[in-house]
C-alpha cells in the first residue's frame, strides 16, 4: 500500500497514515506527503499511489469527495486520535492578545481572551511560528514544549482530537462490504 496524504512531515495526517500501515497492513507500505490534497488525488488517479488518506475535518474534504466522485472511492473509514494538542504561549508574553491556529482547531478551547486570531495552514506551521517567535500563542502539538521549554509555556492541555478519517482508492468497495449502507438500509448494493 502506498498512501498519499497531506504534509508537512510531523503533522497528524502523516501520524495517522503511519499508524494505519502499522495496524492494518503489518507495517508494510509507504507514505508520500503532498502540500495540497488536489495533488494527492491527482497522484491517485494517475496510479502513482494506491490510496489517499484524508481527515473529514479538513477544509477540502467535501470538495475532494465531489471533485473525484466516480474516480476516487472511499474504501475504509475509522476514528483516530491526533497528537495531544495544547494552547501554548511565549514565556515573555504574560497576557497574549494573539493566537495562531489551524482553522479546524478554532473551537477546541475558549479563545475569547484573544483579540487577534491568526489562521495557519497546519498545526505544524503554528508550532514553527511559536518556535520562531512569530506568534504570541498558538494551538499545536503539545510536544513542541519539549523543544523550547525556556521559551514556551503551557497555557492549557487539550489532549488528542478524535477525528473521522477516510481512505480512498480507485476501485470501489463491493456491494457486499459491511461498510456499505445503501438507500434501502441494507449493506447490499
Amino acid at each position: 500500500m502506498h498512501i498519499a496524504t497531506l504534509g508537512p512531515s510531523g503533522n497528524n495526517h502523516e501520524l495517522i497514515a503511519k499508524r494505519y500501515l502499522r495496524m492494518r497492513c503489518s507495517g508494510e507500505g509507504s507514505v508520500t506527503l503532498f502540500s495540497q490534497f488536489e495533488a494527492a488525488f491527482q497522484a491517485l488517479i494517475a496510479g502513482q499511489v494506491s490510496h489517499v488518506l484524508q481527515c473529514t475535518a479538513h477544509a477540502t474534504h467535501r470538495d475532494c469527495v465531489g471533485r473525484y466522485m466516480h474516480r476516487a472511492y472511499p474504501v475504509d473509514t475509522f476514528i483516530a486520535g491526533s497528537k495531544p494538542l495544547a494552547l501554548i504561549a511565549q514565556r515573555t508574553t504574560a497576557q497574549p492578545t494573539q493566537v495562531a491556529l489551524q482553522p479546524a482547531t478554532r473551537y477546541y478551547t475558549d479563545l475569547t481572551a484573544y483579540t487577534e486570531l491568526i489562521d495557519a495552514p497546519t498545526t505544524v506551521a503554528v508550532a514553527e511560528g511559536l518556535l520562531a517567535g512569530r506568534f504570541e500563542a498558538g494551538i499545536c502539538a503539545e510536544e513542541v514544549l519539549a523543544q523550547a521549554p525556556e521559551q514556551l509555556r503551557l497555557v492549557q492541555s487539550l489532549g488528542p482530537a478524535l477525528d473521522t478519517w477516510v481512505m480512498f482508492a480507485t476501485t470501489p468497495l463491493p456491494a457486499s462490504s459491511p461498510l456499505r449502507l445503501d438507500a434501502d438500509g441494507s449493506s447490499q448494493g
